[in-house]
């Protein structure tokens, strides 16, 4: 920790708390061994004691450490008139950081997954991804930040940044094996409604925690979707509805369904209670469709999200105009367009019209996803040649 104090009236102070190393001492003096590295543990002979002790800490603990410092360093005072004349430092926050570490065995590992999180983050990665991640609805009155970047390119390991407001949550690799998650922000009032004051600890813990739960669920759908092939079948066949009328089904290939989708897991997550209508959704689908209004008309989006919901990926919120993407829809949403994103138009495009400049990037600069694309084309071909089919 550190205090810095003005040497003036009325003596304005900053205090700066760690937790790793409170927990450090804690597990110091209950004999527990461990091995700590850089806001992080990697080895611990008790982690369920050592997790017990970071729940352990409350708002009594960080305001009886900074008001011991802080009246010794204003010894002018009387206990007297702090007791009666309220003559202390009242505490808040400031600035807050909560961090998540994935440790690796092997750097090869925090590797392949880190460069996995940023090609998903080129692609599915988009800025109004930020509305449930941080759980609050994003309305034209937003004033801040909001965008998504990759920094620090002409690094070994760049960082992922998200930005909200006056907050942000940032992903990078530390120290060779760990892979942080840390959330930060300078304003939590503003960023997460919550006062600012040291006694509301606990809600702010629960936020931010839950603010790096659904940034790293998220990315585990995104880099791992499963799908039961009855089920992708079910999807693909109409929908009877009880009075008769039938919905035809989902199509892995429909340009409308797939710019919906797109939308879709841009403007809400399954984590958080957004909501959102289909006119939230209506710039963002034409965006993605590249049409204009008068191609593709309000109506039609509409239809388009009563198919999802025929199939119980959508809900729509009782007595509202408003939907919710459910989990299982988001998933669902996710290997259609991965299908179609990232296999069926570049393989196709790779074999219908190749760029002929490929061939002359050197292959040490050639990135391992298109290493593959090129592989499978090439197996492609080979296979055609092998069982004897020619084109036409």
């Amino acid at each position: 920790m550190f205090v810095r104090v003005c040497p003036y009236f009325p003596f304005s102070a900053r205090v700066c708390l760690n937790q790793h190393y409170w927990l450090a001492l804690r597990m110091q003096e209950r004999g527990i061994r461990f091995q700590q590295c850089a806001n992080a543990f990697l080895q611990c002979s008790d982690p369920e004691t050592l997790q017990k002790l970071a729940d352990s800490l409350t708002a009594d603990d960080l305001l009886t450490c900074a008001q011991k410092w802080l009246t010794r360093f204003t010894p002018f005072f009387t206990a007297e008139e702090r007791k009666h004349a309220g003559v202390q430092h009242r505490l808040f926050f400031a600035q807050v950081e909560f961090c998540d570490n994935l440790i690796f065995r092997r750097r090869a590992a925090v590797d392949a997954l880190e460069q996995r999180l940023l090609d998903a983050n080129r692609s599915i990665g988009q800025p109004n991804k930020l509305t449930l991640i941080f759980g609050r609805r994003i309305t034209r009155h937003h004033a801040g930040k909001l965008q998504t970047v990759i920094e620090d390119m002409n690094l070994p390991n760049p960082v992922i940044r998200s930005h909200y407001r006056k907050g942000f949550l940032k992903q990078y690799v530390r120290d060779r094996f760990l892979l942080r998650t840390e959330s930060a922000t300078n304003n939590i009032s503003t960023d997460y409604g919550i006062g600012k004051a040291v006694a509301n600890l606990p809600q702010l813990r629960q936020k931010l925690n839950g603010i790096i739960d659904r940034y790293l669920e998220v990315q585990q759908d995104i880099l791992e979707t499963f799908v039961d092939h009855e089920e992708l079948r079910q999807l693909t066949q109409p929908t009877l509805l009880p009075n008769g009328r039938r919905i035809p089904g989902l199509k892995l290939d429909q340009p409308r369904q797939l710019a919906l989708m797109h939308s879709l897991v841009r403007f809400c997550y399954l984590a958080a209670e957004g909501t959102f209508t289909t006119r939230d959704l209506y710039p963002q689908t034409l965006q993605a469709l590249r049409r204009t209004p008068e191609e593709y008309k309000l109506g039609s989006l509409r239809y388009d999200l009563w198919k999802l919901r025929a199939k119980g990926l959508v809900e729509k919120i009782p007595h509202s105009r408003r939907y919710r993407l459910l989990p299982h829809g988001y998933q669902i949403c996710l290997v259609f367009l991965k299908l179609y994103q990232k296999i069926y138009a570049p393989l196709t495009a790779g074999i219908l019209h190749p760029f002929v400049a490929d061939e002359s990037i050197p292959k040490e600069k050639i990135s391992d996803l298109d290493r593959r694309y090129t592989a499978v084309i090439q197996a492609l071909d080979d296979l055609v040649e092998a069982v004897g089919l020619k084109a036409a």
